[in-house]
């Protein structure tokens, strides 16, 4: 990979791509938004850093690193530490309207297992979500 590539994304760019996805949703609509985060590499993707939408339910609405989660129940996922991923991106995205969680997950660069905090802020029922490797 180019050196480049190896940047990292921080934690307030992870919070300010967060709003700017929340912000593009009530712009051009859900539906629009999520392929939008999915497919628009150019516009959605900064550094290491990308949007994942959620329902409530776990199952993927937009994926800005891997195409193949929307539309698949994503409850089951777990980290090396047992980290339930996603159902507790939910559960702070539901119960508190926003916030961090910390897990290790496979950097989309280097493919090694790191550490990764996740910011997530709830938009009616889902969780928009982007990650950072700190």
């Amino acid at each position: 990979a180019p050196a480049w590539a190896q940047e990292r994304a921080s934690k307030d760019e992870a919070v300010a791509m967060v709003r700017a996805g929340l912000d593009h949703i009530k712009k051009v609509g859900a539906e629009q938004a999520y392929k939008d985060f999915t497919e628009d590499k150019a516009n959605w993707n900064k550094k290491d850093l990308y949007i994942m939408v959620y329902n409530g339910k776990n199952v993927g609405l937009a994926h800005g690193a891997n195409k193949a989660i929307v539309g698949k129940d994503m409850s089951a996922v777990k980290d090396a530490n047992g980290v339930q991923i996603v159902a507790d991106m939910n559960k702070i995205a539901a119960s508190k309207g926003k916030g961090w969680l910390d897990y290790d997950w496979p950097h989309p660069q280097t493919k090694k297992i790191e550490p990764k905090v996740m910011y997530c802020e709830k938009l009616a029922e889902t969780a928009v979500c982007g990650g950072v490797y700190p």
